[in-house]
């Protein structure tokens, strides 16, 4: 079974275009390292919920929209292999540099972590 990333922040609504620009840029470098699929979806139909719900959970303000993300991994081992890959060229490779391509949403307010699958059911 795959390995799954998943990812919710805010992004401010006016910069919709930035981010999948930015997004495109650096989930392409992200499949080099092993990734076989990634999705970024931008709010649709995100209700605000009476205890707790997504736009609390990343503090979205009221110019911001939701993103939910998630990057999947043929295993946990690829996934492991990728992101340490991943991290030692950040180090060297300005294309990781956030000064150089700065994501257009705030990163202190994104929630992440990898994830087992648990259940898959498709229809092919």
């Amino acid at each position: 079974m795959p390995y799954i990333d998943g990812f919710v922040l805010a992004v401010p609504a006016a910069s919709k275009q930035e981010f999948i620009e930015h997004a495109e840029f650096v989930d392409s470098l992200i499949i080099e390292f092993g990734a076989t699929r990634i999705l970024e979806c931008w709010a649709d139909d995100v209700p605000d919920g009476e205890v707790t719900d997504f736009r609390r959970a990343v503090q979205a303000k009221e110019d911001e929209e939701v993103v939910f993300a998630w990057v999947e991994w043929p295993d946990k081992a690829t996934r492991d292999a990728g992101m340490k890959k991943m991290q030692e060229q950040a180090a060297h490779d300005e294309r990781w540099d956030p000064e150089k391509n700065p994501p257009p949403f705030d990163g202190k307010r994104m929630v992440w972590g990898g994830f087992k699958p648990v259940v898959e059911l498709n229809t092919g």
